[in-house]
C-alpha cells in the first residue's frame, strides 16, 4: 500500500513538474516585453523659455524618469511599504507566500496577496488582475525568469514608470509633477509617502479624490519607514504632521491650443508616433507674449461689440457681430519665429484656427506690396499720383457693367504724392498708379512677392482676393525684414527619448534690395504717425503698418512692425456678413494692436524702439518737405498738372 501511495505521489509530482516546464517554456518569451521595455510616452511642448505649454500623449500620459535621477528616499519608502526584502529575494519571496497561503486556508478564500515588486512588475505588464492559481504560478515563474535576466535597479525603474498613480498620472515623475507640480528632487518624506502609497489603490488613495485617505496613507509609509529604522524620529513627526499642497488639474495642461493645434499638424505626417514618442518639443512661441495677445484679441472684440451695441436702442436694429472673430499673429522679422498666434477668440466654442486656416480678403492692406512694385520700376516717394475719379466698363456674359471705384473719404484731391496716396490709402490713386504700370507688371511684381490667388484686373489694388493672415505675415516680412522674406515657424527643435535633437532653422528669400523696403518703411511708419493707422501709435516705440478694410467692411486688418517685430492681426464674422462701416482696419485691429505692444513692452522693456536706415537711402529736400530717395527711386522733377496728365517720364 505504502509503494502505491508513494508512487502514486511520484507520478503526481512528476506531472507537475513536467506541467511547471511545459507552462515555463511556454511564457518564458513574455518577458521580452519587460525587458526591451518601450511604454507609451507622453510628449512635451516647451516656449521658448523652457515653460511648458502641454502635455501631449495617445492612451497614457506617462514622462520618463531614469533609475540614476530616483532619489534613495524615494526607493526606500517604496521598498519600505510594498516588498522589504525586495532587495534580497529572486523574484518571490517565499515567507510572505506561506503568510498569505495559512490566511488564505482560514479564510477558505483568496483574502491576502504576496506578491513582490518585481511580481507586481509582471502582473501589471504581462497578465490579468484575476486571482486565480494558473495566473500566480505564471506570475511567480516569470518573476524568477526576469530577475536573472534585469537587475534590481533595472526592475525597479521599469516599475516606478508603469505603475498608474492614479488621476490618470502613469509614473512617479508624472505624479510628482502632477499632484505637487515637483520634479522628484524637489519632493519631500511626506509627499514621497504618499507617492509610493498610491499603487495599491490608486484611486481610493488619490489625493485630488480622496484628501483624508492618501494622507493617512502617506502616514502609513512613514511610520513603517520609522519602524524600519530607516529615518528618525525627527523626521517622522514632521512628516507626519506635513499636509502638501495638492493640485487638480487636467492633464494636457494646454495653455496654448491653438499653437498646439498648429504644431501638432505641421509635425504630425513626419513623426508618426508623436503622441506617443516621448518627444520634447521646443516651440518659438513666448507663453508671457501668447496671453497678452490673448487678452488684446478679446479686448478688440468685445469694443467691437460694445460698439454695435450702441445701436440696439433703434428700432431697425441689427446685430453685426453675431459671428465675429478674429486673429492674431506675431514673428520675429528677421527669423520667423512665431512669438503668438491666436486662432481666434474662444478654442472651447471653435478650435478653428483663422490665422491659419480661414482666407479673407486683405483690402488695403495689399497697397504697400503694389507701391513696393512701383518703387522697384524707378518711381520714389515723391512722384505725383493723379487722385481722380474714372469710370470703367466691363462685360459679364452678355451683360455690361460699370465700375465707378471711389476713396474711403469719397473725395480726390487730384495730384497728390505716392507717399501721402499710401499714408492716407487713396484708392484712386493706387487704382491710377497700376494702370499706369500696366496690370500685368502689378501682377507679376506681386506673385514675385509671394502673393497667390490674385486676379488679372484692376481690382488686385483693393485687395479683392483671398488670403491668411499667416501668409499675410509671411508676405509683410519683405518690409519688416529690410526686403528679406522669411518663412514664419513654430518649432525651434525637437528631441527624441534618445536625446538626438533636430534645430530648425530660418528660411529665407531675397525678394528687394534693403534700401527700397526701406522707403516703403519710411512710408508705413508716417501712416501710423498721422494716416490711416493712427489709433497703432505706441509711445516710444516706432511703427511701420497699414490698415486693411474690405467692401462693406466684411474684414478689417491692422499689419504692422517695430523694429524686431511684426503682427498682423484681422477681424471679422466668420460667415461673411459685413460689420458696422465704423469697423475700419484702423480702428478694430490698429487699436488691438496699439494694447498689445503697450503691455508687451512692460514685460520686454528691451526691444529695439527705432528703425535702422540702411546704407543706399538718401534724403533731400522736395517741395518744402524731407523726402527719401536711393539710386533706383530718384526723386522727381516737379511738373505741373498739365504734365502728369499728359505722361510721366523718369
Amino acid at each position: 500500500m505504502t509503494k502505491y501511495i508513494i508512487g502514486f505521489f511520484t507520478f503526481l509530482g512528476s506531472v507537475i513538474v513536467i506541467w511547471l516546464i511545459y507552462l515555463y517554456a511556454e511564457i518564458r518569451f513574455e518577458i521580452d516585453k519587460i525587458v526591451h521595455y518601450k511604454p507609451n510616452l507622453t510628449t512635451q511642448f516647451f516656449d521658448k523659455n523652457g515653460e511648458l505649454v502641454a502635455n501631449l500623449f495617445e492612451k497614457e500620459h506617462r514622462l520618463y524618469v531614469k533609475y540614476d535621477d530616483i532619489p534613495p528616499q524615494v526607493i526606500e519608502a517604496l521598498v519600505a511599504i510594498e516588498d522589504t526584502q525586495f532587495f534580497e529575494h529572486s523574484g518571490v519571496n517565499t515567507d510572505a507566500i506561506l503568510r498569505a497561503i495559512i490566511k488564505d486556508i482560514k479564510a477558505r478564500k483568496l483574502v491576502e496577496g504576496a506578491s513582490t515588486l518585481t511580481q507586481q512588475l509582471v502582473k501589471t505588464l504581462l497578465l490579468t488582475r484575476e486571482k486565480k492559481i494558473t495566473r500566480k504560478i505564471k506570475e511567480a515563474l516569470l518573476s524568477l525568469r526576469l530577475e536573472t535576466v534585469l537587475t534590481k535597479e533595472e526592475i525597479l525603474e521599469r516599475y516606478l514608470n508603469q505603475v498608474y498613480f492614479g488621476h490618470g498620472y502613469y509614473g512617479i515623475r508624472t505624479a510628482a509633477l502632477g499632484y505637487f507640480k515637483k520634479e522628484l528632487f524637489e519632493l519631500n518624506l511626506k509627499e514621497i509617502a504618499m507617492l509610493v502609497g498610491l499603487p495599491r489603490a490608486p484611486s481610493f488613495y488619490s489625493p485630488t479624490k480622496n484628501m483624508k485617505f492618501s494622507l493617512v496613507r502617506g502616514n502609513q509609509v512613514v511610520n513603517r519607514l520609522y519602524s524600519l529604522g530607516w529615518i528618525n524620529n525627527k523626521e517622522l513627526e514632521e512628516a507626519i504632521n506635513y499636509t502638501p499642497i495638492v493640485y487638480d488639474e487636467t492633464l494636457t495642461l494646454n495653455k496654448a491650443p491653438y499653437v498646439i493645434d498648429y504644431a501638432m499638424n505641421k509635425l504630425g505626417a513626419d513623426i508618426p508616433d508623436l503622441k506617443y514618442g516621448g518627444y520634447k518639443i521646443n516651440l518659438t512661441i513666448d507663453l508671457q507674449a501668447q496671453e497678452l495677445a490673448r487678452k488684446s484679441l478679446i479686448y478688440g472684440y468685445e469694443k467691437i461689440k460694445q460698439r454695435d451695441a450702441l445701436y440696439k436702442d433703434k428700432p431697425d436694429y441689427e446685430d453685426f457681430t453675431q459671428t465675429l472673430n478674429g486673429g492674431l499673429i506675431t514673428i520675429e522679422s528677421k527669423t520667423g519665429k512665431i512669438l503668438t498666434l491666436v486662432g481666434g477668440i474662444n478654442y472651447k466654442e471653435s478650435n478653428f484656427n483663422r490665422v491659419i486656416q480661414s482666407q479673407r480678403q486683405p483690402g488695403s492692406a495689399i497697397k504697400p506690396f503694389i507701391y513696393q512694385v512701383a518703387l522697384n520700376l524707378g518711381y520714389s516717394p515723391a512722384t505725383s499720383l493723379v487722385d481722380i475719379s474714372r469710370t470703367y466698363n466691363y462685360t459679364v456674359g452678355d451683360e455690361e457693367k460699370v465700375w465707378q471705384p471711389k476713396n474711403y473719404e469719397e473725395n480726390y484731391t487730384g495730384l497728390i504724392t505716392l507717399r501721402e496716396a499710401l499714408i492716407h490709402s487713396r484708392n484712386l490713386a493706387t487704382i491710377n498708379l497700376v494702370n499706369d504700370m500696366g496690370i500685368d507688371v502689378a501682377y507679376k511684381g506681386l506673385k514675385s512677392f509671394g502673393i497667390e490667388n490674385i486676379p488679372m484686373d484692376l481690382s488686385i489694388t483693393l485687395g479683392s482676393f483671398s488670403i491668411s493672415p499667416f501668409d499675410m505675415a509671411k508676405a509683410y516680412t519683405l518690409f519688416s525684414n529690410e526686403g528679406i522674406q522669411v518663412e514664419p515657424y513654430i518649432v525651434n527643435s525637437i528631441t527624441n527619448f534618445e536625446d538626438q535633437t533636430i534645430t530648425f532653422q530660418t528660411e529665407e528669400t531675397y525678394v528687394t534690395p534693403p534700401e527700397q523696403a526701406f522707403l516703403i518703411t519710411s512710408i508705413l511708419h508716417e501712416t501710423v504717425d498721422r494716416g490711416t493707422g493712427r489709433l497703432a501709435r505706441v509711445k516710444g516705440l516706432e511703427i511701420a503698418g497699414k490698415t486693411g478694410t474690405t467692401n462693406q467692411n466684411v474684414d478689417a486688418w491692422f499689419c504692422g512692425y517695430t523694429p524686431t517685430l511684426q503682427t498682423v492681426i484681422w477681424y471679422g464674422n466668420d460667415d461673411n456678413k459685413p460689420m458696422r462701416k465704423s469697423e475700419t482696419g484702423g480702428r478694430s485691429a490698429g487699436t488691438v494692436f496699439a494694447h498689445f505692444y503697450t503691455n508687451y513692452l512692460k514685460i520686454h522693456p528691451e526691444i529695439k524702439k527705432t528703425f535702422d536706415k540702411p546704407e543706399g537711402v538718401y534724403d533731400s529736400i522736395i517741395n518744402g518737405k524731407k523726402e527719401y530717395y536711393t539710386e533706383t527711386s530718384k526723386l522727381p522733377e516737379i511738373k505741373s498738372a498739365k504734365e502728369i496728365e499728359a505722361g510721366r517720364e523718369f
